[in-house]
């Protein structure tokens, strides 16, 4: 499968997909991924829901048990016990664990890469569906085999009235706006608050989600403020400014609050913010790495350089850069790294390097001591130990 980052969503230049879709409308691209095969099988997906490290889910429905949400990782007899039809199987970031399925994420980098999440496949046999919901953050969804019908309905939010009875947000209501038969290849989007329903029509239907980053304000808030707190010490305290005797004892006068925004404001500086973003946006979700060596000794930087292998960034890994007033940082799995911009955008532009390249593309000792750390790290590993051996 190419890597080629897609110029177009069908018959529509993703420039005006990105002015008139992105985050306004849903739309349906048929076609949009000509040829494409699913690289998984139903087997496969239930494989991979009877691993422990792999978060997967069970979605079974009946009128009397509807839309009943059960945590893998499962079993095979788990498996051999569910009904013909009315259940969906979903696997989680199965990017991490499958080339073909990284390949197809790098196609919507269009999108910054630092918004992309990951890719979660879901397998249903005929009237399998998670029922009619929304989602907070934006959607591909790429139909792999099978078909499967997708109803849009009306705009949400978190007053929306959803089901008793099921772990899910499943939506009371529902008002069919537009309607789609998606076949392999075709794309539907469906931006955040959008109501939407889709149902398999044969036992043959996989559809793959791409999903994105896209935290609240109240995460935003949260986050930020315990980041900004750990840089500080017990000396940062609170001061008055030129106090009022008048005043009546008890009142908090405007002064006083308009001091403590200024406390609040000098944190915020562009720089503290960058940082604190470009590590937020880049912790993985999932670990996907076994545990980093210590360094790499002479012995193994004197084999690379020797062998030269092919060196891909890590699956699970995340990578984005700033540029800063004096500096660049790299941002790597929640880690703020100084490196030059040459290397910056070489690491997060592209995905397999020779290993001679990346050492060529080092601006100095510090930018080639940065690319053995993340090999130490995993962050970088040689093609042949990767997580899932290419087939």
């Amino acid at each position: 499968m190419s890597e080629t980052i897609l110029a177009r969503l069908g018959d529509l230049p993703v420039e005006t997909f990105l002015r008139d879709y992105w985050q306004r409308k849903s739309g349906f691209f048929p076609a949009a991924l000509p040829g494409f095969v699913s690289p998984l099988a139903p087997e496969d997906l239930a494989g991979l829901a009877l691993e422990e490290d792999i978060e997967s889910r069970l979605v079974v429905h009946s009128p009397s048990a509807p839309w009943q949400l059960e945590h893998g990782p499962f079993t095979e007899q788990r498996f051999s016990r569910l009904p013909e039809r009315d259940w969906t199987l979903l696997v989680q970031a199965v990017d991490h664990w499958v080339p073909e399925i990284h390949q197809l994420l790098q196609r919507f980098r269009f999108i910054p890469s630092w918004r992309l999440d990951d890719v979660m496949a879901s397998y249903a046999p005929a009237g399998g569906s998670v029922g009619p919901h929304f989602d907070y953050y934006d959607v591909f969804l790429v139909q792999g085999a099978g078909c499967r019908r997708w109803q849009i309905g009306q705009h949400c939010d978190s007053t929306s009235p959803t089901l008793d009875g099921t772990a899910l947000k499943i939506l009371s209501q529902f008002e069919e706006k537009q309607s789609y038969l998606a076949k392999p290849g075709d794309i539907l989007y469906i931006p955040p608050g959008v109501a939407h329903w889709g149902s398999a029509m044969d036992d043959e239907c996989i559809t793959y989600s791409i999903g994105f980053r896209a935290p609240s304000h109240a995460d935003i808030l949260s986050d930020l403020s315990q980041d900004l707190a750990s840089r500080l010490t017990n000396d940062h305290r609170y001061r008055d400014t030129l106090l009022d005797p008048s005043l009546p004892a008890g009142q908090i006068p405007d002064s006083t609050i308009a001091n403590l925004k200024n406390i609040i404001l000098h944190q915020l500086d562009d720089e503290s913010i960058g940082e604190w973003f470009g590590c937020y946006m880049t912790s993985p979700k999932y670990s996907g790495t076994e545990q980093p060596n210590d360094t790499l000794d002479a012995l193994q930087q004197h084999r690379l350089q020797e062998t030269n292998p092919l060196i891909e960034a890590n699956r699970a890994s995340r990578f984005s850069y700033r540029r800063g007033a004096t500096r660049t940082r790299l941002y790597v799995d929640g880690q703020g790294h100084d490196c030059s911009e040459a290397l910056a955008i070489c690491l997060c532009q592209h995905n397999l390097w020779p290993w001679q390249t990346l050492l060529d593309t080092a601006n100095d000792t510090a930018d080639t001591e940065l690319l053995y750390q993340l090999l130490s790290e995993q962050a970088l590993v040689e093609a042949d130990d990767l997580l899932l051996d290419d087939q």
